[in-house]
């Protein structure tokens, strides 16, 4: 089999492609042949050593994959070979073989593509819960979106407005603010150019809304955006951040809190695997039923084939894709 690798905490330029041998399945697990795999933020942060959950290296990055599978551990149930599944990996996607754990697969609909299909577990996956099972978002209530242009970011956009909420989303750039409404957000504010030091983030989304503050907020980014969303919380807001795609990580003033009384939920998608595997496998299976019926539709903005695999996770580091990047295996 082949993979991208990295031998030690690096950068994208240190990923080199090389031929492995094929991995067998312990028990518990399945042998996937891949045919896509999507790319996230969280793949850049485990190359330099940074993620709650890097693996030990040298490994090849790639969380999230759509593939066939060949096999499975011994003792483990054999109907499952040949079945097209997704599966969260954590990490090996980036290869034409990897390994997951069969608690970690749900079976794709037939009109669903191999592609689409990659773009659902961690993206949306993240989006669904975080809204549905920890922030409680309720019909008519307002969600502030960070970084709607992003993977988690536009299915937040996209699950929230299914879940009748007034959607505001911040994007960066045209191309972004405009795939942000097409996800259904009511209003997209571009803040490309806005000081989000002071309290003119706050100040513009009053004038849009007549006065109402935001009672959830998902915000992806951190910095100086996480900081001015902060601003626009309504009474008993309840806050998720769900990543730090500027590289500064948000602290919170408890006082600011007390007052408020605002709640931030920490939510963290990977750690329901071991904790409450049942919660992902319903909610992968729901997501996917979704997309094969059109209730949600993934965007795609870049389709990369298997050799050029560090052009895509370039996409992602220089924030120029809009939606998934997808790498195509075959």
């Amino acid at each position: 089999m082949e993979r991208w690798t990295i031998a030690a905490p690096g950068i994208i330029a240190d990923l080199v492609r090389e031929e492995v041998e094929l991995p067998q399945p312990g028990p518990g697990q399945a042998r996937i042949r891949v045919s896509a795999c999507g790319i996230n933020f969280a793949d850049l942060l485990m190359l330099k050593g940074t993620y709650q959950s890097t693996p030990p290296y040298p490994f090849a990055p790639g969380g999230e994959i759509c593939g066939i599978v060949e096999a499975v551990g011994q003792g483990d149930a054999g109907d499952l070979v040949g079945q097209r599944i997704v599966a969260y990996c954590g990490h090996g996607g980036l290869a034409t073989h990897a390994l997951a754990d069969i608690a970690a697969l749900a079976p794709v609909p037939d009109s669903l593509g191999d592609a689409e299909a990659a773009t659902i577990p961690i993206a949306y996956g993240s989006s669904e819960l975080a809204l549905a099972r920890r922030a409680r978002l309720q019909p008519g209530e307002w969600l502030l979106v960070g970084g709607a242009g992003g993977g988690v970011g536009l299915t937040a956009v996209e699950l929230g407005a299914l879940m009748g909420a007034r959607v505001i989303a911040l994007a960066r750039g045209p191309e972004k603010a405009s795939a942000a409404r097409a996800m259904g957000a009511e209003y997209v504010l571009d803040t490309t150019d806005m000081d989000l030091t002071g309290y003119a983030l706050r100040d513009t989304i009053l004038a849009l809304t007549g006065g109402a503050r935001m009672d959830v907020i998902v915000d992806p980014v951190g910095g100086d955006l996480g900081a001015a969303m902060l601003r626009t919380t309504a009474f008993e807001a309840r806050v998720l951040p769900l990543g730090f795609a500027s590289g500064d990580v948000p602290t919170y003033k408890a006082n600011h809190l007390l007052v408020k009384n605002i709640d931030i939920i920490g939510f963290w998608w990977g750690d329901y695997f071991p904790k409450a595997p049942q919660v992902i496998r319903e909610s992968l299976i729901r997501l996917l039923d979704w997309a094969a019926k059109g209730t949600i539709t993934p965007h795609i903005s870049d389709r990369v084939a298997f050799g050029g695999a560090p052009d895509a996770l370039t996409l992602i580091k220089e924030r120029k894709a809009t939606g998934k990047v997808v790498v195509a295996m075959h």
